[in-house]
């Protein structure tokens, strides 16, 4: 049986479907969000956002997110609370939509796994599965972890020495002996299958964790249990036809990629199998083993690929809530904003390795490259006393020309060129931290032209009495269109990095592209290869100059401790002192 079986598989992988479909975990509501979950949020929005900037005519691009609401862990969170679970359910959940529109999370489905139409495709794959033979009828017992809602192999146990408890060696959380009739999926018959999905070569992602799943796989599976005895386990969905057992609740919870879709309805292929599924590195083993198996078990394709991230530490300490150190996305972004916080989190987070979360470390980071390195970039060359007609100034040519013969100006022309290739690659590989490197070294090259090229004393030359129509026409005198000309490159470095920030970024991106006032046209990947570069080689004619927006300049206000007395009226950086000032520090300093 095992030819055809791994025939099979290779037709289902051979399918393509027209949309290109994204999920996040659905996230347990045993407890509210934390930033954990929303790294997985965003992770999986700024690789929607990257597609739908070089998304073809026709195809289109789909964001599921959502909440897992069944199992025991469900109905212990309720009662701790003293609610009913069904209120308990709709609050946590409730919360993580909440925080999702805050972050600006694009999905385009939030499912619950206690809608209807959910219990509806729950019932019929698990009568598709039971119709061709994958789950039987069996006493099973073996130690169950309640926390981690599954059965544990010796292999996955601890056993404590002094009392003889056993737990969890993955998540550190008590087993108990359980005895009890269950239905259980005949894993064990398609480890072949998933073995060969895996081969393929792209499933899993980073490898690190492909490597994990293929060792798991090395050592036989065995058959796993999908049902728990109503009696234990109220809170559920029904086993079709058998009201004494209740669906496990992983297999009810995975099942909700497929209910997002439209399964059962036929429909549902147009967006099957998913492109990227974005998981946390604690559930590899059910997307990366379970997941699978259900859905060849079931005639499926199984995913495209999954994405696995690691988990995030609070000053380099585990989040846990007996050290009360869990970060609430919503209070960290009263001090960082909401969208401060996502980039610290797509900037600091490494899908392989664990990131730490410093509050220390958001600040620098914050004020260091959103307010000083992009802000006040784009403060300055939109300051009106350098740029009085509130322009996007056109390039002159024979100015161009010249001033690319400073090393400052090819350097910054050479960070502008490698901006599409390299940054298009980093998304491509999840690795959004890295394309944030680049954009921030071209950012670094501009503010170096910038400081080098001094157009302010430029404008101080061009205050000559005919000079003084330049604030209301278009300058003619050498000076004037060197100047015109030095803003217009800062300003393509600015809005290049737009372009490519709007992923990570949407809404400081989209402001900062609406100062420039860049068509919303203009805002694809494939505008990355205009800027001054191609009018140096002569591929275009200078773009015509265009007038600024009204909109306010700043980008990003400057964070500062809270225990820290200073002004923080509207500035990007920090007021600079007097020298006078500065003297009597320098004073106190030597006594």
């Amino acid at each position: 049986m095992l030819i055809p079986r791994v025939q099979s598989v290779r037709r289902l992988c051979s399918n393509v479907s027209s949309t290109f479909y994204v999920t996040t975990p659905i996230f347990y509501v045993n407890a509210a969000p934390h930033i954990g979950h929303l790294y997985s949020a965003v992770i999986a929005d700024t690789i929607c956002r990257y597609q739908k900037l070089q998304t073809q005519p026709g195809s289109t691009v789909r964001l599921c997110t959502g909440t897992d609401e069944h199992g025991t862990k469900v109905q212990q969170a309720a009662a701790k609370h003293k609610i009913p679970v069904a209120d308990y359910c709709n609050d946590i959940s409730a919360r993580y939509r909440n925080v999702f529109q805050q972050a600006a999370i694009l999905n385009d489905d939030f499912i619950r796994t206690t809608e209807d139409r959910h219990k509806k495709a729950v019932t019929h794959f698990w009568n598709s599965l039971s119709s061709k033979g994958h789950i039987y009828s069996a006493n099973y017992q073996g130690w169950y972890c309640v926390s981690d809602e599954t059965f544990l192999t010796d292999s996955q146990l601890r056993v404590d020495e002094t009392t003889g408890e056993r737990f969890s060696l993955e998540s550190g959380h008590p087993a108990e002996w359980t005895e009890e009739k269950n239905y259980m999926f005949r894993l064990s018959n398609l480890q072949s299958e998933v073995i060969y999905w895996l081969k393929q070569g792209g499933r899993v992602k980073p490898l690190k964790f492909e490597k994990i799943l293929f060792d798991m796989l090395s050592e036989p599976l065995p058959d796993v249990s999908v049902s728990r005895p109503a009696e234990r386990v109220k809170w559920a969905i029904p086993v079709p036809d058998d009201a004494t057992q209740s669906v496990y609740v992983w297999l009810d919870a995975l099942v909700n990629y497929l209910t997002s879709a439209g399964y059962p309805d036929p429909k549902f292929q147009s967006c099957w199998p998913p492109k990227v599924q974005v998981i946390g590195k604690d559930i590899l083993k059910f997307h990366g083993i379970y997941w699978p198996a259900f859905l060849i078990a079931a005639g499926l394709e199984p995913p495209r690929e999954l994405f696995v991230h690691s988990h995030w530490t609070v000053d380099g300490q585990k989040m846990s809530k007996s050290k009360n150190n869990v970060v609430d996305p919503l209070e960290a972004s009263e001090t960082y904003t909401m969208e401060g916080l996502r980039y610290f989190l797509l900037r600091e987070g490494v899908p392989h390795s664990d990131g730490n979360y410093s509050s220390v470390k958001a600040m620098r980071i914050l004020n260091a490259e959103l307010a000083d390195t992009m802000g006040n970039l784009l403060s300055r060359v939109c300051a009106k006393s350098l740029n009085p007609r509130q322009i996007y100034p056109r390039l002159h040519t024979a100015q161009l020309r010249d001033i690319m013969k400073t090393e400052a100006a090819q350097h910054l022309l050479k960070s502008l060129e490698q901006l599409k290739e390299k940054c298009g690659q980093h998304y491509e590989d999840k690795n959004f931290y890295m394309a944030v490197d680049n954009v921030m070294s071209a950012l670094h090259a501009a503010n170096s032209f910038f400081e080098t090229s001094r157009p302010w004393e430029l404008k101080l030359k061009t205050v000559t009495e005919p000079a003084k129509r330049s604030l209301l026409y278009p300058p003619t005198d050498e000076n004037a269109l060197r100047l015109e000309t030095i803003v217009a490159m800062t300003m393509d470095t600015l809005r290049l990095s737009g372009i490519v920030l709007q992923p990570i970024l949407p809404g400081i991106a989209g402001r900062m592209l609406d100062k420039l006032s860049v068509p919303w046209n203009q805002r694809l990947w494939n505008n990355l290869d205009d800027h001054f570069g191609r009018i140096l080689r002569n591929e275009c004619e200078p773009p015509i100059e265009a007038s600024l927006s009204r909109a306010d300049a700043v980008l990003f206000r400057r964070i500062y401790p809270q225990d820290e007395d200073v002004d923080r009226k509207d500035t990007v950086v920090p007021k600079k002192k007097s020298k006078k000032a500065e003297k009597k520090d320098s004073k106190k300093v030597a006594q």
